[in-house]
């Protein structure tokens, strides 16, 4: 574990990265703004640590404030992993994406009732409810590479969905509303603490609805039921003894089994967080591969002809990709984030945690255009 030295009493910062992690110096930048801030105790950097708009993507941090900006846009996102009971074997590529393509459209079910039913409050974004949203987002059918843990139940013959996805447009308002006001950090017992907290929280609920819908969207395609094998938020804060816990794209490390995607072409890993890990982490892990580079400097490495494109649509694995959006399915081709095999295997040689299982990547679902009801429209 590196740790960052303490200058003109900032906070400590704690590196879980090795020199494996490609770690940009303007992600450790940031980390260093962050611990300069008043009143923030401990941060600490996981190996999928990347530059972000309102500071560094892939760390936790320990503040007695809360901290808007940290928990940032989309609060309440996270990963869901389902197993299906649908045989990997009978799977076929071509027929799977033809039937996951409906859940790239917005959910035509009864939102309100789904609303109800989940004990949330209606607001003004549920239209979104069971969608999966733009950026990184996505849903993926996959199947399992392999198990170093049988002990967690993972099937090697069943199909599992991979959900990752957040709170829509009601992070969205929060960071707003924070922003209109001033982001600065906000006394947790104040009112306009409270407040945020409650909106926070709201958040986090629909968020985790909007995976299970996603999931159940992408079973019912394919004919089968999911059930839930484990899910969690990366954005968002909590109270904790020693102060109030900000996850800026961090896992919980203190709740159980977490998946931990790579990209598109690549394994996402299930992994035990070990209970003997370093209290400097704080109680968190990776999130995920983590970019290498920027969406904007994507746009010249790839992409650039028709077959690269057409690339771009499969993976190395024979599996297939849904994106519409040309430039979202360059923005996020495999080659904007890191290796996921160095992240897991800095988790693995910090001691935050273990592989429990790999899974491959059959079928990503990233965006749909509906040509038909463009061409309506056009009429």
């Amino acid at each position: 574990m590196g740790k960052l030295p303490i200058v003109d009493g900032r906070a400590p910062i704690h590196a879980f990265y090795s020199s494996r992690s490609w770690i940009e110096g303007a992600a450790v930048r940031q980390l260093e703004s962050v611990a300069a801030i008043s009143g923030v105790r401990a941060v600490a950097g996981m190996p999928d640590l990347h530059p972000g708009k309102f500071g560094p993507v892939g760390c936790a941090i320990l503040a007695d404030r809360i901290h808007p900006a940290f928990v940032g846009s989309d609060a309440g996102c996270g990963m869901a992993l389902f197993a299906l009971d649908l045989p990997a074997r009978k799977l076929r590529v071509e027929k799977a994406a033809e039937r996951l393509r409906k859940i790239g459209r917005p959910y035509d079910g009864d939102i309100a009732g789904e609303i109800e039913a989940a004990e949330l409050p209606p607001s003004d974004f549920d239209g979104a409810l069971g969608t999966i949203g733009g950026g990184n987002h996505f849903c993926e059918l996959q199947i399992v590479e392999e198990v170093f843990d049988a002990s967690f139940g993972i099937d090697r013959q069943r199909a599992y969905i991979l959900a990752h996805s957040g709170s829509r447009g009601l992070g969205h308002a929060l960071l707003e509303q924070q922003m209109s006001e001033g982001l600065g950090p906000i006394d947790p017992a104040s009112d306009k603490g409270r407040a945020y907290l409650h909106a926070h929280d709201h958040a986090l609920r629909w968020a985790s609805v909007n995976r299970r819908l996603i999931a159940r969207r992408a079973a019912q395609a394919l004919r089968c039921d999911a059930e839930l094998v484990c899910q969690c938020s990366h954005n968002c804060v909590e109270h904790r003894a020693d102060g109030l816990l900000h996850r800026k794209g961090a896992a919980p490390s203190d709740r159980g089994i977490v998946v931990v995607p790579g990209s598109r072409g690549a394994l996402s890993y299930l992994v035990e967080p070990l209970a003997g890990a370093p209290p400097e982490a704080l109680a968190s892990i990776a999130h995920g591969a983590g970019r290498k580079y920027d969406r904007t400097s994507m746009m010249g490495r790839v992409g650039a002809t028709k077959s690269d494109r057409e690339r771009l649509t499969r993976n190395p694995f024979g599996g297939q990709v849904i994106c519409d959006d040309r430039a979202l399915l360059v923005e996020e081709a495999p080659e904007a984030y890191k290796s996921i095999a160095g992240v897991i295997a800095d988790l693995a040689s910090f001691g935050l945690a273990r592989a429990v299982a790999s899974f491959r990547p059959v079928v990503t679902v990233k965006k749909v255009v509906d040509l038909t009801a463009q061409k309506e429209d056009r009429r």
